[in-house]
């Protein structure tokens, strides 16, 4: 190269540039075709997209309009054939030609519908395959729920106050209605356990339990539920239970004085406020109804709820729950035998874990609970040693021990006799005591427990026959008195035992868990309710959203919106859709 002349070597250059000149313009034609290759791929990916596009969407709708057409073919309620169902369906949608089979099982307690179809969707731009196929199918079963309702209710005598009864009553009503006026299967029913103090089952049910100690008195048919039945969910038919007394237990005598007549009428059914309170109230329509689908039956009973006395939530949700629980069932399959209940309700109720059965109760209260009492044994039942003047109604009590020093001999105690404080000093023994019972001249009749306590109340009783008789100073009759009835909520003394209102929540929340635990849904109702009411009723309930909180005329928008949830629990119950 170093000899080479100028001229060859300028010779030499031109030839490379005219070589490297050529190259670029190879170059550039090599990368127009390959931008044009690639242009060309992504218009036939970008046109099988579409198609595919194309394809899910018609495949989405004759799916979708198969779900629906298949749901609605199904529903029980439905009076037009399941075919002509599904068919119309897929004809509004423009798909009528569409279906391949449609397959119908009808069953005694339940309907089967299966239904498939195809649609051919024409292809834009996949080269080779005109046609894509969207295939749909679809079962449902409907099969027929068997739903057992308990409303458990306050008619306490707090739902006296603003109208409360009557917006019970109005939205109870209705509640009915709702719930049982579509039941064209009749698989419904609804019973309903009003509650104040004590829960009146009602001659007919308390009939079939083993109750002791009956009280004779007319429409009085409540039990005294002892505490070990709170640990499980249902009551035993057999288990001994007294009848409950019916007494006065909280209103209040004049004491510190001389004699002052027992105040009557005791008991009225006038629900006046100064009524004495008896722990069973004898409301003709304040009684458990066994389970029903009447609904005039039902409505007429909601419509003679009356409001009084206490409030003893623990025992509505006890008794509540134990109309649903299949312990009882021997007692229902009886009641239908005697013509007490529908025989299109025999089996129930069912087992909690049966499948197609929903359960339901409804706990609705206003308040709180009160401290309850019942009589304690001895008290209950049989020959006081207490008797009443036919003449003129007036008391004397028989004392074969324990007398006073003043009483001597005399062995019956005259309260009215003795009008002053003082008189049994020791010193009068004509001011008191006598030697038989006080008779006005008209003859003397011995008196039974549930006669006395049916009569006059008991803090008088404590008082005027027991504890002025016995006491021979203020602080001893007192001590007399006291001894008797008590001076707070959760004494036993030998008249009574009072449940304090801890332990009668504590049994409240046993009885909710165990309707929970068993699948029992619990919707908790507090109705303008103080502030433990409402905590009690919020426990209770199955979750929050099944518990409302309601002010007035609320109350009845809280049982509307309970019986659109029963009947979306029972379709989710029944109805099951298969892909």
């Amino acid at each position: 190269m170093t000899g080479m002349t100028s001229e060859k070597k300028h010779g030499l250059a031109h030839r490379l540039g005219l070589y490297l000149s050529d190259f670029r313009r190879d170059e550039r034609g090599g990368a127009i075709i390959f931008t044009l290759f690639l242009i060309v791929m992504m218009l036939l990916v970008a046109g099988y997209a579409i198609d595919t596009m194309r394809f899910e969407n018609k495949r989405a709708r004759l799916q979708a309009t198969l779900d629906r057409a298949v749901l609605a073919a199904t529903d029980l309620g439905q009076a037009l054939e399941p075919v002509d169902i599904v068919q119309d369906y897929f004809d509004k949608a423009g798909l009528l030609d569409q279906i391949t089979n449609i397959q119908v099982t009808q069953a005694l307690s339940g309907r089967t519908v299966e239904v498939t179809a195809t649609l051919d969707v024409q292809t834009m731009f996949m080269k080779g395959v005109d046609t894509l196929v969207a295939p749909a199918s679809g079962a449902a079963t409907e099969t027929i729920t068997d739903v057992e309702i308990v409303l458990v209710l306050d008619v306490s005598g707090s739902m006296r106050s603003n109208s409360k009864i009557q917006n019970l009553r109005n939205a109870a009503r209705d509640f009915v209605s709702t719930v049982l006026q579509n039941d064209d299967q009749n698989r419904m029913s609804i019973a309903i356990v009003p509650f104040n103090a004590q829960v009146n089952l009602g001659p007919t049910l308390r009939a079939r339990y083993n109750v002791t100690d009956l009280n004779g008195i007319a429409n009085s048919n409540c039990i005294d539920l002892p505490s070990s039945v709170f640990a499980a969910p249902g009551i035993s038919p057999t288990l001994s239970v007294p009848q409950s007394g019916y007494f006065d237990a909280s209103s209040a005598t004049t004491i510190g004085a001389g004699y002052i007549a027992p105040q009557a009428p005791v008991f009225t059914t006038t629900s006046s406020i100064n009524d004495a309170v008896p722990v069973c109230k004898v409301f003709a329509n304040n009684i458990v109804r066994l389970p029903n689908r009447n609904i005039t039956q039902l409505q007429s009973q909601i419509n003679g709820l009356t409001a009084d006395g206490d409030t003893s939530i623990n025992l509505g949700m006890k008794w509540g729950l134990a109309l649903l629980d299949p312990g009882t069932q021997p007692i229902f399959t009886d009641l239908i035998s005697a013509g007490s209940m529908a025989a299109n309700l025999a089996g129930r109720p069912y087992a909690y874990d049966r499948d197609e059965t929903l359960k339901v109760i409804v706990l609705m209260t206003d308040g709180e609970q009160a401290s309850s009492f019942v009589l304690n044994n001895g008290y209950r039942s049989g020959p006081s040693p207490i008797y009443r003047s036919t003449g003129d109604g007036r008391y004397s009590i028989r004392f074969t021990s324990g007398r006073p020093p003043a009483a001597g001999a005399n062995e019956y105690w005259v309260p009215h006799l003795c009008i002053s404080a003082t008189c049994v000093d020791g010193t009068n023994t004509a001011a008191g005591w006598a030697a038989a019972p006080y008779n006005s001249g008209g003859g003397v009749v011995q008196q039974t427990w549930p006669q006395v306590w049916s009569a006059v109340r008991m803090n008088w009783v404590a008082w005027q026959l027991y504890a002025r008789a016995l006491g021979t100073s203020g602080a001893t009759q007192s001590a007399v008195y006291n001894n008797l009835v008590g001076t707070g909520p959760g004494s036993f003394t030998p008249f009574r035992t009072a449940t304090v209102v801890s332990t009668m929540d504590t049994q409240l929340q046993d009885t909710c868990t165990q309707a929970r635990d068993n699948g029992v849904v619990v919707f908790g109702i507090a109705f303008e309710a103080p502030t433990n009411g409402e905590t009690q009723i919020f426990n209770c309930s199955s979750t929050p959203s099944h518990y409302y909180d309601a002010q007035g005329l609320e109350i009845a928008t809280s049982f509307s919106s309970i019986a659109s949830q029963i009947n979306a629990l029972k379709l989710i119950n029944s109805m099951a859709v298969i892909q």
